[in-house]
């Protein structure tokens, strides 16, 4: 078998697709990120994916390798761009041999998978009220944004504001909900430590990105104030951003982004890495329908994965939801808090290609928002 072509689809809001297809009829599906730099995924994507006419899609480490080791390896726009063209190779292979993509990384070790439910937080609302929503549809776990913007010191009426929601799903729901509360690397250090000793009352499931990856060496003094499970990891784009995480041994939680480090395989490696340093992995997956699938695959076959992120349900500026484009809405069907086991062949995924081709036609624009201090000093979103 050999790789013939490919295609490159912006998807609204903000997903990036392509299709690689073979000489034997058989087409994968992988998906990069946006952020702010669409127009370089796009071109890089067109560019990388040139190298590999003619090649066998089935030597995917190979190939990983070719594209991964540049003299500027690494960074976000060059590894999430692997990490699609790695996804749709191993859909290719699932296909081809006829099994799901977790059966070609070892097999089941589990079940079902447990995913929780995103419900806002940083800005005033009634996280109570969505978290009861989500128990009512079966969820016994969601993740809440902590705050809004936070100064390097800033006022206890804040931390106060965050206690009180986070309060308010205990009183509603006691334990029967367990709650990450994400910082979002937009608190720093000396505002984290208070924030972190102050949630600690509630018991969350994980707090996570208590101070911005690039400061990771607070994490050490952060942990020596809680015994909350600390998590990281979103923004790492490599196996080797990692090294220094598992070095520490301080973070608990590390959450990968298949769509980020490089693809399926990395992510598996990452996942072995922490299960020896007994580390627990959620895996980051905020965005479209084929990295939430090709996360799934990695779940099924790790057995230090605990709980799935996923963004079913959440609509952006467009009106669109991951399940427009996919034509199996049975995979992403969840029940009592879990998902089953992906059991079609490659990533299991049916698209709609003919909407993902017409959305395709209108230039994707996405930006993170643009958030500042009260005193007009940028903050971290």
């Amino acid at each position: 078998m050999k790789i013939t072509g490919f295609e490159v689809f912006e998807v609204e809001p903000r997903w990036i697709f392509i299709r690689i297809d073979t000489d034997e009829g058989i087409s994968g599906w992988g998906e990069m990120i946006s952020g702010t730099k669409t127009r370089a995924v796009v071109a890089g994507a067109k560019e990388m994916a040139k190298r590999i006419i003619d090649r066998n899609p089935f030597e995917i480490e190979r190939i990983y390798i070719d594209l991964f080791r540049t003299f500027f390896r690494s960074g976000p726009i060059n590894t999430t761009i692997v990490s699609g063209i790695e996804m749709a190779l191993w859909d290719i292979k699932g296909k081809y041999f006829g099994v799901p993509v977790y059966e070609l990384l070892g097999g089941a070790v589990r079940d079902k998978i447990k995913v929780y439910s995103w419900i806002g937080g940083d800005r005033p609302e009634d996280v109570a009220a969505e978290a009861q929503d989500r128990f009512d549809r079966g969820f016994t776990a969601v993740k809440m944004n902590a705050t809004e913007e936070l100064h390097y010191i800033d006022s206890y009426k804040k931390i106060d504001a965050v206690v009180q929601r986070v309060a308010s799903i205990r009183e509603r729901l006691g334990y029967d909900m367990e709650i990450g509360v994400d910082f979002h690397g937009r608190v720093h250090k000396p505002m984290a430590k208070v924030l972190a000793k102050e949630l600690e009352q509630f018991k969350p499931m994980f707090l996570e990105e208590v101070v911005l990856p690039e400061n990771e060496e607070a994490f050490k003094e952060i942990a020596q104030h809680v015994a909350t499970p600390l998590a990281t990891g979103e923004r790492l784009n490599s196996r080797w951003d990692f090294k220094n995480i598992f070095k520490e041994g301080v973070i608990d939680v590390i959450q990968p982004d298949v769509a980020l480090v490089g693809g399926i395989l990395e992510t598996r490696k990452i996942a072995a890495m922490a299960e020896m340093h007994d580390m627990a992995v959620a895996p980051h997956a905020p965005y479209g329908p084929i990295a939430l699938a090709a996360t799934l695959q990695v779940d099924a076959s790790t057995p230090n994965v605990f709980i799935q992120e996923q963004s079913l349900g959440i609509h952006y500026n467009k009106g669109f939801d991951l399940l427009d484009f996919v034509n199996n809405k049975d995979i992403f069907q969840y029940k009592d808090g879990y998902v089953d086991l992906p059991n079609k062949p490659g990533l299991g995924l049916e698209l709609n290609e003919d909407l993902i081709a017409e959305i395709s036609k209108e230039e994707l624009y996405w930006r993170n928002p643009l958030w500042k201090n009260y005193d007009g000093t940028f903050a971290e979103w």
